[in-house]
């Protein structure tokens, strides 16, 4: 069982050094990070070339337990977000 931290900014300014001073302090053995820049023409596109997304939804097992900074890191839509979680409760994640 691992504590998996999953980091993500959607602006080429914004910066994870709150994100992962965050993550420091819930002490997880491993963190995904993602930095990529979203423009409203791009967006749709962004839910599916998340790399680090796909890196870490591949990594958890079950008994995992994932710890983000807010929710709204994880998913860039409600719908987006639903899937994501489905995927993680499938692999036993909590």
């Amino acid at each position: 069982m691992s504590k998996i931290g999953y980091i993500r900014v959607s602006t080429e300014h914004q910066e994870t050094a709150r994100q992962q001073e965050i993550m420091c302090g819930y002490q997880v053995d491993r963190i995904f990070s993602e930095k990529i820049s979203v423009s409203t023409q791009n967006a749709s596109q962004f839910a599916k070339d998340r790399p680090q997304l796909k890196a870490m939804l591949d990594y958890v097992r079950e008994g995992d337990t994932l710890y983000i900074e807010s929710i709204s890191r994880l998913g860039r839509s409600t719908k987006d977000l639903l899937n994501i979680i489905d995927t993680l409760t499938d692999n036993g994640v909590t």
